[in-house]
């Protein structure tokens, strides 16, 4: 159950508003999801949390679809469930496959049962691994 009821954009005020015109522009799209419409509670964070968001999945180095694969597999570790969601439907869009959805949860998979391993005992990082390529 949601702690807070989404703010529409009929029902925010100019300053919501803006950042939701320009997360529609920037997405072109006709619609604002949920999370942003909680965010909108506290529009300081709604405005810095776009514009951080904004940035960080810009094109850049990494390309959109590496980022959004990049972005599922923080989600699933953190047990986001609305991150998982929103970001495997942006994934998907960006032109990520079954196939490459399955192998990306099976690489999160083992990499979160290996890190627990590795913390588990303690082991010490090889020097080898400290030095650059």
């Amino acid at each position: 159950m949601p702690t807070v009821k989404p703010i529409e954009y009929a029902d925010a005020g100019a300053e919501v508003r803006a950042v939701y015109d320009d997360i529609k522009r920037t997405r072109n799209t006709d619609w604002i999801n949920n999370f942003w419409k909680v965010l909108a509670h506290h529009p300081p964070t709604l405005k810095r949390t776009w514009e951080s968001l904004k940035q960080v999945m810009a094109p850049g180095a990494l390309d959109p679809l590496t980022k959004e694969m990049l972005y599922v597999a923080v989600s699933v570790t953190n047990n986001c469930e609305y991150c998982i969601n929103s970001h495997t439907f942006a994934a998907r869009r960006a032109g990520m496959s079954e196939a490459m959805f399955g192998e990306l949860l099976a690489v999160v998979a083992m990499a979160n049962e290996t890190n627990r391993l590795a913390n588990g005992y303690q082991v010490e990082t090889d020097e080898r691994f400290k030095q650059p390529v």
